[in-house]
C-alpha cells in the first residue's frame, strides 16, 4: 500500500472549499507559501550560510555561501525541513544566477520553486490512485519517483513561464542555474537544469569512502545537448581567449554566450536550444550512504569530487563541513585560477545520519577520483 502524507487532506479540502471563486493552481500555491511561512517562522527554512537540524529528523544540514570578485553574490540556496510539514520530508536547492539581473532571477526561482513543487505534488496525487498495492517494493518505488518527477517537470516550466511575465525582473539575458534535491524517508530524487553539481558520499564494498555524482553538468558542448542546439540554429563554440569554454550562441553570434546548455531564464536563447528541463534522476538510501554535496560551479571548478567528499569527511565538527569546504576552494582559486576573478561559491552538506558528530577517519578515503 503506498501511504501519502497526512497534510494532503487539509491541503486538498481548502483547495475544494476555494475553488468555487479561485484558480484551483493558485489556490495551491497560496497554501504552499502559507506552509512556507509558517516552516519560517518555526525556523526550519535556512536561506543563508548556517546549519539546520530538526527535533524530529534524523538529517542535519551545513550551508554557506562565498561572494567571489565578480560583484554581488548571485548564489543563493534555500534548506527546508519538515518539507510540506512532514517529518520524514526533506528539501534542497542551489541556484547560480548569472547576466545583469540573474541575483534576483536566482532569488526568485529560490522562492518559487518550492511552493511550486508541493503544489504540483499535490495535483498529481490527487490524480493517483491512492488504493495501490505492490508485489515489490521496487515498484513502489519507481511509482512514488514517477509522482515526484511529474511534479518536479511541471514546476521548473511554470517558474520559467513566470520569469518570463514578471514585471520586475529582466530574464531576457539574465538566467539561473536550479539544482534542487528532496528527500522522503530513505529516498532522494534530484531535479537539475544547468551546471551546479551533487555529489553522493558513500562507502565501497572495501571500506573506502568514494565519490557518486548524481546530477550531470549540463554544458553545450554534451553531445545530446550540441545536437538539440544545432536543430534549433544554435551555435556552440569556444572564444580565442576562453579555450575549452563553450558557449551556446545565438546564429548570428550575437552576445551574450551562455556556458550553460539548460538554464531558467535566457529567453534571449530559447528559441535556439537552451532549455529549462530538469534532467530528474533518484537514489534510495542505505546504511552506506553518508552524506550528500550541492555546490555551484565555482567550488567544482576548482575542488574535484573526490577532495569535496575526503574535506567534508574529516571535517571535526560536521556544522562547519559547509564552510570548510568553500574556504578550501577560496584557497584552491588563487593558486589553480591565477588572473582569474574568483567565482561566488556556495555548498549544501547534507548528512544523512546524525547519531555522531564524529569525523570518518580521513585515512579510509579512497583515492579514486571521480
Amino acid at each position: 500500500m503506498v501511504i501519502f502524507p497526512s497534510f494532503l487532506d487539509g491541503f486538498t479540502r481548502s483547495v475544494q472549499i476555494k475553488k468555487e471563486t479561485n484558480n484551483k493552481n493558485d489556490v495551491g500555491r497560496e497554501t504552499a507559501e502559507k506552509l512556507a511561512k509558517e516552516a519560517k517562522k518555526n525556523e526550519l527554512i535556512l536561506s543563508s550560510s548556517g546549519t539546520v537540524k530538526a527535533n524530529k529528523s534524523n538529517n542535519m544540514v551545513s550551508v554557506c555561501s562565498k561572494r567571489g570578485m565578480k560583484g554581488i553574490n548571485q548564489d543563493c540556496l534555500i534548506v527546508w525541513e519538515e518539507f510540506g510539514c512532514q517529518e520524514d520530508m526533506l528539501f534542497c536547492g542551489i541556484f547560480d544566477g548569472h547576466g545583469p539581473w540573474g541575483h534576483l532571477v536566482a532569488k526568485r526561482v529560490r522562492k518559487s520553486v518550492p511552493a511550486s513543487l508541493l503544489c504540483n505534488w499535490q495535483e498529481t496525487l490527487a490524480s493517483t490512485s491512492l488504493d495501490l498495492d505492490f508485489e515489490i517494493e521496487v515498484d513502489r518505488n519507481l511509482h512514488l519517483f514517477d509522482i515526484w518527477k511529474q511534479s518536479y517537470l511541471k514546476t521548473y516550466a511554470a517558474v520559467d513561464q513566470e520569469l518570463k511575465h514578471h514585471p520586475g525582473i529582466d530574464s531576457f539575458r539574465s538566467g539561473t542555474t536550479a539544482l534542487t534535491l528532496v528527500k522522503q524517508g530513505e529516498h532522494l530524487v534530484i531535479a537539475n537544469v544547468g551546471d551546479s553539481r551533487a555529489v553522493l558520499a558513500t562507502t565501497s564494498d572495501d571500506g573506502h569512502l568514494v565519490p557518486l555524482q548524481l546530477s550531470i553538468d549540463f554544458k553545450p558542448n554534451l553531445p545530446q545537448e550540441a545536437e538539440r542546439i544545432a536543430q534549433s540554429k544554435g551555435q556552440v563554440f569556444c572564444l580565442d581567449d576562453e579555450p575549452g569554454v563553450h558557449r551556446i550562441w545565438r546564429p548570428n553570434g550575437e552576445t551574450p554566450g551562455l556556458a550553460l546548455s539548460r538554464a531558467l531564464g535566457d529567453y534571449c536563447l530559447k528559441e535556439f536550444g537552451l532549455i529549462s528541463v530538469p534532467d530528474v534522476t533518484q537514489w534510495n538510501i542505505t546504511s552506506r550512504d553518508k552524506f550528500v554535496i550541492l555546490a555551484t560551479d565555482g567550488l567544482w571548478d576548482v575542488i574535484s569530487n573526490q577532495e569535496a567528499v575526503q574535506i567534508v569527511s574529516s571535517t571535526p565538527v560536521r556544522e562547519k563541513s559547509a564552510k570548510r569546504l568553500v574556504e578550501y576552494a577560496v584557497h584552491a582559486w588563487k593558486h589553480k585560477k591565477r588572473g582569474i576573478a574568483k567565482d561566488d561559491i556556495s555548498a549544501v552538506c547534507l548528512f544523512f545520519h546524525t547519531s555522531t558528530s564524529q569525523p570518518i577517519n580521513p585515512i579510509q578515503v579512497s583515492k579514486q577520483v571521480a
